[in-house]
């Protein structure tokens, strides 16, 4: 385990609270193994940019993501130096590889066009 600083009470409910929501623990379970662009993320949950860029700015307050600009664009991954990285591993591990939101999100992608 990376870190082993542990989370106060309230830290660790604002963090479940906000890895709570579907579309943000796909976005994790996604941004685990390789890194997204915001484009595909539309693409892939059929929302708006406007809706994935709330998403995205919630999981930014806990550290959760690394962000990479390219251009006018914004590329997202893990950051497992996160302090709150081993809630989040500990969450994304239930989530298995053929569970069905995933598996839907995952037909949808694309590669990156921006």
């Amino acid at each position: 385990m990376l870190n082993a600083q542990k989370l106060d009470t309230t830290d660790t409910v604002t963090c479940l609270k906000i890895i709570s929501d579907p579309t943000r623990l796909l976005i994790l379970k996604l941004v685990e193994n390789k890194e997204y662009c915001v484009c595909q993320f539309v693409e892939m949950f059929e929302t708006s940019q406007p809706a994935i860029s709330q998403h995205i700015k919630k999981l930014k307050q806990l550290n959760l993501l690394i962000e990479n600009r390219r251009g006018q664009w914004r590329h997202y991954s893990l950051n497992v130096s996160s302090s709150y990285f081993p809630i989040v591993k500990s969450v994304l591990d239930q989530v298995g590889h053929d569970d069905p939101s995933l598996v839907e999100a995952l037909k949808k992608e694309r590669p990156v066009q921006c």
